[in-house]
């Protein structure tokens, strides 16, 4: 473990020396043993294997029968009876089915090709450099050249490429949010320490991946690769296992089901018109069983929602465009309503409900307390106290010394962004100088009407936990001391307030008190002060003489603040009845408060579950607790996991989010996982399904209701396509089961449609205005209503009564037409084709009905414009299919009279508006 041993013990484990490094020959004999420094990639399955896997959608394979049963007509027709125009019929058949397998093939294969690359980012690791000592010479070695007992170097703004157990430090702090989720650097020591320290406690270690804000330091490297926490979650990324999306899940079973029936309807079919021909015939020929094998096909055709796999795909990426209009972009298409049936938002802290930048945000000065406005590196905002805009006077000793015993900046980047440089904490007491207007270069540069000179700089340590700086201002010598409140409290002699120096006895339990409130409220506190002292002390005082005797100056309380809009986005998410947990590595104090402020709880003493709590509970003792609890503290990545799991038992939905490195397993883990877009790592956003482009949780919220929209939508489409899939068999059957001799010119044998005609439909007529459904505005009080129950069948709800009713109707009306037709004396072809534009007509006008849960005379037909341009050009396009010889030839359409075009039209439409009409009044009447 490393950070439990002393130092020259780890040196003589992994067979180095201290002072001259390893060999290169050594170096070279390691990296052969331990491998390159880099994080093993999955390996991605071939483009080929990506495409044939489409081909395994059960509906795909009942087409692909249908396209060998109709080659195989074809065949015989040509071959054997010199059945020409029968054969050229089978053919198209065959073609149409064909473009559409691999039209569908060719959407999923795209989709899957463009979809996360796991680990790839993690590679990055070895582009840098690191100073290492070999062959008795600092040199530097490629980062994923680095092996077990080398000693290397760093030094402010230095990359970490791999573990490390530091053997010597100047003032080293290193930023570690990707591993343990604290937006705080952390102070590196060397000695050992207790071995059931936690991850974020081994202040002995360095770990890759890490960034150092500030010092210096020497360590050895005890772990490479695979090998180190970097890798270790890189390897849980590994074993996590994508989770089926709900909608997947709902399509599943509903694919599983259809193909039940199809495959019930294609035998019943099968058996029962070759046991009638025998019946009627006495012999089954050849051709009657190609014949009845045409026919099946057809009905198999019908039965199944041939454009379902397509038309799903194509509105799930109109969702997912909507999602983009709000800055969530969509990675997985097939999560893009997972949001909508969201109930658990899992969210880590640092980073996405908080701005993971430090910032000063109240301080006590001059026995006054300030507020400071604003927010994250942009110097702008104001300082006020309780009632009115602060006096400058009364915080300018405070001002002052903050920026000047002070070694960060902030600079702005070529985004116009500014980018801060050094110690976090040190960087919000810069920001918040150059709020009130003190900016530490023009102090030094003598351009704000003070001579300043600085003199001394006594660098911070963790063992005094001070830092302090010897100045000359306008010709005055002062040591100016910034530290822990309880360390500089026991040093100090007076405290300034009202411009006078009170004695340290009769203020001292107001500044505690105040230190108090501070904590309270989740902020972090340093002590900032001051002391006259002379040259000679200027000169020659040792650091323990001149931090004594001080006078206290004000107390600074700084947190990483919640982002502003978050609140609101939670209330919203709440009313939905979607819950918010806090899962992050951070203090179980800091953690409450924040989620205080944020209304994830309300309660202050709502219980926080800590990672060591979690680690004594069996997976049944933490699967008690998580419905309940909303804030966790001090996890790791495999905590995470473990919640996220819990609570998928209890048969939730998780939306987790996160931005930094130790989310990523846990994101995968996740239903929907939500990655940061600007501030997110890439390993992150790799993991992620959805990622938030402004960074903002707001975007979370908007995102659910899209996902509840687009689900609404997607049962409006699947309502419209079974309903038709419904009247289409249904059709097919009465003609099948009823007709037994020939109808005037129409033999017995004639289907009411012919396979062409119900692809028509399915693919024309019906799929275009099904698809323009995924454009429609969502109903009201949507986000009122409670995420969706994804155990339940998306037929569930009256859904499937529904389908049953209006597909029945709407099927006997074809029925019924096509009977009309042959007993007026109409040829096959002309029957068929009334029977086709009834269908077709029919559920034109069904659409705007299937756009409600209710019913069509409570949506304005008018507000979706492309439903409109989709019924249109249905209507039109289905017209001309009758009119245009290729069509004629192809489908088996004849032109019709003008009086049959107008009745074709209008009648279909009587069901629709009767059927909605009565519910119309059964609703009224039950309120």
């Amino acid at each position: 473990m490393y950070y439990d041993q002393d130092k020259k013990t780890i040196i003589s484990t992994l067979e180095s020396n201290r002072s001259k490094g390893l060999t290169s020959e050594e170096a070279a004999k390691r990296l052969e043993e331990y491998g390159v420094n880099e994080v093993q990639q999955k390996k991605e399955r071939p483009a080929w294997r990506i495409f044939l896997q489409t081909f395994k959608d059960p509906l795909v394979i009942v087409l692909m029968g249908a396209v060998v049963l109709s080659l195989f007509s074809a065949s015989y027709d040509f071959f054997i009876t010199d059945n020409m125009a029968h054969s050229r019929t089978s053919l198209y058949e065959a073609i149409a089915i064909g473009i559409l397998i691999l039209g569908n093939a060719a959407l999923a294969f795209w989709q899957e090709n463009s979809a996360k690359k796991s680990l790839a980012a993690l590679q990055q690791l070895a582009e840098h450099q690191t100073m290492t000592l070999r062959d008795n010479d600092w040199q530097k070695v490629p980062g994923k050249k680095l092996v077990p007992g080398d000693i290397l170097s760093v030094k402010m703004g230095d990359f970490i490429d791999a573990d490390v157990r530091w053997l010597k430090v100047a003032e080293l702090q290193v930023s570690e949010t990707h591993l343990t989720g604290e937006a705080d650097a952390i102070s590196k020591q060397t000695d050992e320490l207790a071995a059931d320290s936690a991850l974020a406690e081994r202040s002995n270690m360095g770990y890759a991946g890490s960034t150092v804000v500030n010092g210096n330091g020497i360590g050895i490297v005890v772990a490479t690769g695979q090998n180190t926490e970097l890798g270790k979650i890189a390897e849980i990324l590994t074993q996590v296992t994508d989770q089926k999306t709900p909608l997947q899940q709902t399509i599943n079973r509903l694919t599983k089901r259809l193909l039940v029936i199809s495959a019930c309807l294609a035998t019943f079919t099968l058996v029962f018109m070759l046991a009638k021909e025998f019946v009627l015939t006495g012999q089954l020929t050849i051709e009657t069983v190609a014949s009845v094998i045409s026919t099946t096909i057809i009905l198999a055709v019908a039965s199944i929602p041939d454009a379902l796999p397509v038309v799903l795909s194509i509105v799930l990426t109109i969702g997912a465009r909507l999602l983009a209009k709000n800055n969530g972009l969509i990675k997985s298409l097939s999560s893009v309503e997972t949001l909508g049936a969201t109930t658990f938002i899992a969210s880590d802290k640092t980073g996405t409900l908080t701005r993971n930048q430090m910032a000063v945000v109240r301080f006590y000065a001059n026995g006054q307390n300030f507020t400071v406005e604003g927010n994250g590196y942009e110097p702008v905002g104001e300082i006020t106290t309780a009632d009115e805009e602060a006096d400058e006077v009364s915080y300018h000793d405070f001002m002052l010394a903050a920026v000047l015993n002070n070694e960060a900046s902030i600079e702005e980047n070529e985004d116009g962004r500014m980018t801060p440089l050094g110690n976090p904490t040190d960087v919000a007491l810069v920001v918040l100088g150059e709020k009130a207007g003190f900016k530490r270069s023009q102090l030094l540069e003598n351009k704000k009407g003070h001579h300043i000179d600085l003199l001394r700089v006594l660098p911070f340590d963790s063992t005094r936990k001070m830092m302090s700086v010897v100045v000359k201002q306008d010709g005055q010598y002062k040591v100016l001391t910034k530290g822990a409140p309880d360390v500089i409290l026991q040093r100090t002699e007076t405290i300034q307030e009202d411009n006078q120096r009170v004695a340290l006895k009769d203020a001292k339990a107001t500044v505690e008190q105040q230190i108090l409130d501070f904590a309270n409220d989740a902020l972090r506190t340093l002590a900032i002060a001051e002391r006259d002292i002379s040259l000679d002390e200027a000169e020659n005082a040792t650091m323990d003489e001149l931090e004594q005797k001080l006078n206290l100056i004000g107390i600074a309380g700084i947190i990483d603040p919640p982002r502003e809009e978050v609140r609101q986005s939670i209330k919203e998410l709440h009313a939905a009845s979607v819950s918010v947990v806090m899962i992050t590595g951070d203090h179980a104090a800091t953690a409450r408060a924040i989620a205080l402020r944020l209304g994830i709880i309300t309660d202050q003493a709502a219980q926080v579950i800590e990672g060591k709590d979690m680690e004594q509970m069996s997976d049944d003792d933490l699967y008690k607790i998580v419905p309940d609890c909303r804030v966790y503290a001090r996890v790791t990545p495999e905590h995470k996991q473990r919640i996220i799991r819990q609570l998928q038992r209890h048969g939730e939905v998780v939306g987790m989010t996160g931005d930094g490195v130790n989310d990523a397993p846990a994101l995968r883990a996740a239903n929907i996982g939500i990655a940061m877009g600007i501030n997110g790592t890439e390993v992150t956003k790799d993991s992620a399904d959805l990622v938030l482009l402004d960074d903002k949780f707001t975007t979370i919220e908007r995102s659910v209701e899209a996902g509840r929209t687009i689900f609404s939508n997607i049962r409006n489409f699947i309502r419209q396509e079974l309903i038709t899939n419904v009247a289409e068999v249904l059709a097919l059957l009465l003609g099948i089961l009823l007709i037994h001799r020939s109808i005037g010119n129409v033999s017995a044998t004639t289907p009411t449609l012919t396979t062409l005609m119900v692809m028509w439909v399915n693919m024309i007529s019906d799929s275009l205005p099904a698809l323009a459904l995924g454009y429609d505005e969502p109903e009201a009080d949507l986000m009122e209503a409670k995420p969706r129950d994804t155990k339940k069948s998306i037929l569930a709800d009256g859904m499937l009564r529904r389908i049953i009713v209006r597909g029945s109707v709407m099927g006997f009306t074809v029925f019924i037409a096509f009977i009309w037709a042959a007993s007026s004396g109409m040829a096959a072809e002309e029957a068929q084709t009334v029977a086709f534009l009834t269908l077709v007509f029919g559920q034109l006008w069904h659409v705007f009905d299937a756009r409600s849960s209710t019913t069509l005379f409570r949506r304005n037909p008018f507000t979706n414009w492309r439903l409109l341009t989709a019924v249109s050009f249905a209507a039109l396009s289905s017209l001309l299919a009758t009119l245009l010889p290729f069509f004629n030839e192809l489908m088996g359409t004849v032109p019709l009279t003008a009086p049959l075009y107008l009745a074709v039209i209008l009648l279909p439409s009587l069901p629709t508006f009767i059927i909605s009409g009565i519910k119309e009044v059964w609703l009224r009447l039950r309120k």
